[in-house]
């Protein structure tokens, strides 16, 4: 597959999908209980694309060579394996790095000891039947409520997704630990500056992260930003089960995601 197939279809390149595959694979690997289980690879290929892609389970498992149920346990197993290296992909800038930082956004927006951007957003989801108002926000749809902070280059310093959409953005600052840094830094006179597919609340938490993390990775590499030919997509707005639990593996479906694997270096 040419390097350009590859950026398009899962976001990152050849060298940086093999390196990640290798961060995760001990977790990866570990998993797997079944004498023809997934290979870590195709493990790894089929959650970066169903992220990149934003479409449906179903759909990714059939391009994976596989079943969705057996995607569904892929997916939860690979975002629990990449979640364990947070602290590698998403840093908040430290005291040496503030003046490089500011001069970016000097340079961007022309405002001064600026050493992030902070907004919030609200990304749907199917909420618990037994807290569900919880997660209602003030446009009345579900929702969890995430905190994001980003450098001048888009790199993100920081990401909140724990708390539901009903939740206002005033109390998820206070309650995330960007006081407590912004404190710290005080003396150096720095600021902040701010302005669908539906999962159920531990899924998208995990889901917002990993795509933080995953872009941060992208971003650092030089991972040019491309698109197929056409419009560009977006989020599917419909509404698919939350993820099975199942943790069957046929060996049709490895066959078949060998091919995908095959296909992939070729």
């Amino acid at each position: 597959m040419e390097e350009r197939h590859v950026i398009v279809t899962y976001r990152l390149d050849h060298a940086t999908i093999h390196e990640l595959c290798a961060q995760l694979e001990p977790d990866l690997m570990s998993a797997i209980r079944h004498p023809t289980g997934i290979p870590p690879l195709l493990q790894v290929l089929s959650v970066l694309h169903f992220l990149a892609s934003g479409s449906f389970q179903t759909t990714v498992a059939i391009a994976s060579g596989m079943s969705q149920p057996m995607f569904s346990n892929v997916l939860s197993r690979v975002l629990s394996a990449l979640l364990k290296h947070i602290r590698s992909y998403i840093v908040f800038p430290q005291v040496g790095d503030l003046p490089a930082v500011k001069g970016d956004f000097d340079a961007l927006g022309h405002i001064p000891n600026i050493i992030g951007a902070i907004d919030g957003t609200h990304v749907a989801l199917v909420p618990p039947s037994r807290s569900e108002q919880v997660y209602r926000n003030r446009k009345s749809y579900h929702s969890m409520n995430v905190q994001m902070v980003c450098l001048a280059d888009q790199y993100i310093s920081h990401v909140n997704a724990k708390f539901p959409g009903s939740v206002h953005d005033a109390y998820i600052l206070r309650n995330s630990s960007i006081p407590y840094v912004m404190g710290q830094l005080q003396r150096h006179r720095v600021w902040l500056i701010g302005g669908s597919l539906y999962y159920s609340p531990k899924k998208v938490f995990q889901i917002i992260v990993a795509c933080c993390m995953l872009d941060n990775l992208a971003l650092c590499r030089q991972v040019p930003f491309l698109q197929e030919d056409g419009p560009a997509g977006g989020l599917v707005a419909s509404v698919e089960p939350l993820d099975s639990e199942e943790e069957e593996v046929e060996e049709e479906d490895i066959d078949n995601g060998n091919n995908v694997i095959q296909q992939y270096f070729q």
